[in-house]
């Protein structure tokens, strides 16, 4: 009986503890804001509707500057909005930009724990390394050979070192946020890709004999 009711707490315990992990990763303060030292599409977003506007002259790079931060602040200033230079939900709106997933795919734990996997795995490549990495775990949840759900894919038995290491722990880069955004609104830049390995850590015979489609960074990108 003991037993049983401990097994039932720790269930309860970990549907709550999931939840809230999932709302302060997504909560409107938390959700991939964009300020000064952001990259990514929203970023380009941000300074195409300034530029538009008339508030932004400068290149539309995706990298958030201190040119783009005076351009939101002169923003928020004539629309009466709080002027920190932070493109939370209310600036958006304001600018006509909608965030998130644009698909209506996935649920936002299912955002987080990509987020997550991208930050243990690809933290030190590249943003569009990053989002690579996002970008092969959507491919493999269309793919007929793999579980067809993000946490399925993800906890599939060996498929992912960082959670066996426990590093999908680990604090989320603020990048690997918008990385995983991106990649579920249709940025691919592994090419499709199902697989991928660091040819300096992997002696797999069966991933060295994938086809490779693309190399960013430290990861080879494979079908």
């Amino acid at each position: 009986m003991f037993n049983r009711k401990f097994l039932i707490f720790s269930l309860i315990f970990v549907f709550v503890f999931s939840f809230a992990v999932a709302y302060s990763f997504f909560t409107t303060d938390t959700l991939a804001l964009s300020k000064e030292g952001s990259i990514g599409n929203e970023i380009i977003q941000i300074q195409t509707k300034l530029t538009e506007l008339g508030y932004y002259t400068y290149d539309i790079d995706g990298v958030f500057g201190s040119r783009t931060k005076k351009a939101v602040m002169a923003f928020q200033r004539n629309n009466g909005l709080k002027e920190d230079g932070i493109v939370g939900t209310q600036t958006l709106e304001a600018l006509g930009i909608t965030r998130a997933d644009s698909s209506g795919k996935f649920t936002e734990a299912e955002i987080a724990l990509l987020a997550r996997v991208i930050s243990a795995e690809a933290k030190g490549e590249s943003y569009e390394g990053q989002v690579a990495v996002g970008a092969v775990i959507l491919n493999r949840v269309e793919h007929p050979s793999f579980p067809n759900t993000i946490s399925g894919v993800v906890y599939q038995y060996r498929a992912f070192e960082c959670v066996a290491n426990g590093e999908i722990n680990k604090t989320v880069a603020e990048s690997s946020k918008q990385a995983a955004l991106d990649c579920i609104n249709g940025y691919d830049p592994s090419g499709g890709a199902i697989y991928y390995y660091n040819p300096k850590n992997t002696t797999n015979a069966f991933m060295l004999s994938r086809p490779v489609i693309t190399i960013i960074g430290d990861h080879t990108f494979c079908s």
